[in-house]
């Protein structure tokens, strides 16, 4: 009988658990977290307002909910947890699926300056990730600086144009929505370095901006006259033509009487956080134009933008996972199929999935495919690998390493709780938003059978 750990429940972990006990009947699978809530990025990154991608948890929670999958919640892996190396000893295989869980930096000066915040950092906090930072991104915030033109860039741009109408149906921390609801910002400059034709937002995102109440959207004319594509987007291919001509009907001043404008900057490169009464207070941007080449290069020409909240959306990269071998300049862990790389010589045992084994690319679905390719790579090794014995079960000698892991029950409780909590306070379900709220709930299932 394989038994293998798979580190991280999120869609790569999840669909690396159903696609070993769909293709090998015998197979049994413990998906471990270092928090105690399931589903990675689909609970703590999908915006809060975007139902549909939300609604993937319930194809998880099937995976999840499998007789021959267990969910071990509340389990770090690494030094102040778990030894990856102790892993290998409890199961047949161990698969990491652990993300790209650090921001990229603008390393420019003033980049550390009280108001100056990555992207991740700010999602993270209205969606309720534990180990978010605390209040107080929106304190005497006028006008905020977002740089970058992806979807994350998008999705808090909304947010901070979001009113408490729309909110409040949502499950976003209570504490995060009064903040929001109270918020002064009255402008949000999203700002790229190239020209909107090589934008990375999708188009569907982008429309939203348009459809929020109250609110003004302006693509500045002048910035977007210096892409030859934007006057004529037929050559583009088809998801950058459509960005392109969203865009183009944002280009006329706004209407006056929008209580906020977001405004759509494009060819300006950061090149420094500016300081006004010990906190940022603008960023400074270099004009850049198109070089011909695909890139853009600086002309020396600068523009202030005012901005009491920063936030930096310019990309993810991965962390070295304990105990992996770790590429720096891809970010990710070198793999031949799945397949771990040590030294260049496959790790007997060892695997990757998701952002870890790609790099920070493609979309939810794409973890599934990505999953499976390592799966199948796992399963033609199973046969060397089932040859060594195992405890009967791992959970005794897991407790063993002081941890305590939440058990499926005890992630049950945490939901009755939030759905106790939105209720309370007139809305639906309302997440907990920090780790001795999540762990008390979790308490309340008692002490859950295990189920394998």
């Amino acid at each position: 009988m394989l038994r293998v750990a798979v580190v991280g429940s999120g869609p790569s972990g999840c669909y690396t658990a159903q696609h070993l006990v769909q293709l090998d009947p015998g197979a049994r699978v413990d998906v471990l977290d270092r928090l105690p809530c399931p589903y990675g990025l689909v609970r703590y990154g999908v915006a809060p307002d975007h139902e549909k991608i939300k609604s993937l948890q319930n194809g998880l929670r099937t995976v999840l909910e499998h007789e021959r999958v267990r969910f071990l919640g509340g389990v770090p892996v690494g030094p102040d947890g778990v030894p990856a190396a102790r892993l290998r000893e409890l199961y047949h295989a161990v698969v990491f699926c652990v993300g790209a869980a650090a921001d990229r930096r603008l390393d420019v000066p003033g980049e550390d300056l009280p108001g100056s915040w990555s992207a991740t950092e700010f999602v993270s906090w209205y969606s309720a990730h534990p180990d978010a930072a605390g209040a107080g991104f929106l304190r005497g915030v006028r006008s905020a600086v977002v740089v970058g033109v992806g979807n994350v860039a998008v999705d808090v741009t909304r947010m901070l144009a979001r009113g408490t109408r729309e909110l409040r149906p949502t499950d976003m921390p209570h504490a995060a929505l009064t903040a929001l609801a109270a918020s002064g910002v009255t402008r949000i400059h999203m700002v790229g370095r190239r020209g909107p034709s090589q934008a990375r937002f999708t188009t569907k995102e982008l429309r939203e901006l348009g459809t929020l109440p109250d609110t003004a959207v302006q693509a500045d004319a002048d910035d977007a006259a210096l892409d030859p594509a934007f006057a004529d987007p037929s050559g583009l291919p088809p998801p950058r033509r459509r960005n392109v001509e969203v865009l183009r009907g944002w280009t006329a001043p706004p209407r006056p009487d929008a209580r906020r404008l977001i405004r759509l900057r494009f060819f300006l490169r950061p090149v420094e956080l500016l300081a006004r009464d010990g906190r940022v207070g603008a960023v400074r941007f270099e004009r850049t134009v198109p070089d011909g080449s695909g890139g853009v290069t600086g002309t020396g020409r600068f523009e202030d933008i005012e901005g009491q909240l920063v936030l930096r959306s310019v990309g993810y990269r991965g962390v070295p996972p304990a105990g992996l071998p770790f590429d720096a300049a891809t970010g990710t862990v070198p793999h031949l199929a799945g397949r771990v790389l040590r030294g260049g010589a496959v790790a007997p045992g060892e695997y990757v999935a998701g952002w870890i084994k790609r790099g920070p690319t493609g979309v939810i679905g794409t973890n599934r495919s990505c999953a499976k390719e390592t799966v199948t790579s796992l399963l033609e090794d199973a046969p060397s690998l089932t040859s060594r014995p195992l405890p009967a079960d791992p959970l005794p000698a897991l407790r063993a390493e002081g941890v305590d892991p939440v058990l499926w029950p005890g992630w049950q409780s945490i939901e009755r709780t939030e759905s106790r909590l939105g209720a309370s306070l007139g809305r639906g379900v309302v997440k907990l938003a920090d780790w001795p709220s999540l762990l008390a709930a979790a308490g309340e299932a008692g002490d859950a059978v295990t189920r394998l």
